[in-house]
């Protein structure tokens, strides 16, 4: 399975990315939602987008709603992963197609509870 880790700090798509490899996932990243959108293009099938809200160029939320506009990304599974706590964007971020919402600071346990709540089963 392939996993997408969109955020602008490495530090966290390192992190995100190592514990998304260590549950047996294959992990592509980007630093903003454009280049997500290009990554996307160029490697076809993701099952899942761990998404930061806020990013330079295209923020998380624009992503989503990118995606959610491509017939051919309907399947993408999308969690937001975000020091955003407002619930106001955490409807917002729902309501544009986002499956879950998770606060940072995370633990791979808390990563682990919210796939197995969008239904993907994992090491």
């Amino acid at each position: 399975m392939l996993a997408m880790v969109i955020d602008d700090s490495k530090a966290i798509r390192l992190i995100l990315g190592k514990i998304l490899k260590d549950i047996g996932f294959e992990v592509v990243d980007a630093a903003n939602g454009v280049e997500a959108m290009e990554r996307l293009k160029e490697v076809g099938k993701v099952e899942l987008a761990l998404v930061d809200w806020n990013m330079p160029e295209m923020n998380g939320y624009e992503f989503v709603c990118e995606v959610r506009k491509d017939e051919t990304y309907k399947d993408v599974r999308l969690m937001m992963v975000t020091t955003e706590t407002e619930t106001s964007q955490v409807i917002k971020a729902l309501e544009a197609g986002a499956n879950e919402y998770l606060m940072k600071p995370f633990t791979k346990e808390m990563i682990q509870e919210k796939l197995s709540i969008m239904g993907i089963s994992v090491g």
